[in-house]
């Protein structure tokens, strides 16, 4: 099985030029950065929803 999975990694391309690994890094950074200020706002929009249930709720304890 592995000895087949090995074999068929014809179709890896490692160019000669490794000025043609520069756009594929860009796209890279830019889908990183993406994901890292998704992130963040979700962890925004998490600590706002907690701050109105926790508020709502201190009202019912008393």
């Amino acid at each position: 099985m592995l000895n087949w999975f090995v074999l068929n990694m014809f179709f890896l391309y490692f160019p000669e030029d490794k000025s043609e690994y520069i756009p594929a890094v860009l796209m890279m950074a830019v889908f990183v950065i993406g994901a890292v200020i998704v992130f963040m706002l979700f962890r925004r929009a998490s600590k706002r929803e907690e701050a109105r249930v926790n508020e709502k709720y201190s009202e019912l304890r008393k």
